[in-house]
């Protein structure tokens, strides 16, 4: 897969129990596409509160330890309100494909944020593709996500 992150860090992931079936699925279809993948939780399907897990994703990408981040719950918004709480942090809420590729090419995003309860796993996974190979246009774009 080609990436348009910095391939030479990890990705990290998290879930809340919603997410987690999703989490899990996708952590091996990237794995297996060559990314070495953090897991920051949940463990399970056991009932839990998604800032518990958006809030460590979210902070390795902020700080640069890993080069882009994937968060799953059942709607999106939590894990994505979430994490816009941390400063250079741009988590997308995405539910198709065209929402993924624009906000890598206009908005820069860096986190991605699927809601697994309004999704199938097939378009999460096609999402996340998506979303890791698209490109940041720039140009007219960079001085708007520079306002952010």
């Amino acid at each position: 897969m080609q990436t348009a992150f910095n391939a030479t860090l990890p990705l990290v992931i998290g879930s809340d129990h919603a997410g987690y079936d999703y989490k899990e699925q996708i952590k091996k279809v990237l794995t297996a596409a060559g990314w070495q993948v953090v897991d920051k939780g949940t463990y399970s399907t056991a009932s839990t509160d998604y800032p518990d897990y958006a809030h460590p994703v979210a902070t390795m990408v902020e700080q640069g330890e890993a080069a882009v981040g994937i968060l799953i719950c059942g709607s999106g918004n939590g894990v994505c309100m979430t994490a816009n709480k941390h400063h250079d942090i741009r988590a997308a809420l995405c539910w198709n494909e065209e929402l993924a590729a624009l906000s890598r090419q206009h908005n820069n995003a860096n986190v991605l944020c699927i809601p697994a309860r309004f999704v199938s796993l097939e378009l999460a996974e096609a999402m996340t593709n998506t979303f890791l190979t698209t490109p940041f246009e720039g140009g007219r774009h960079q001085k708007r996500v520079e306002k952010i």
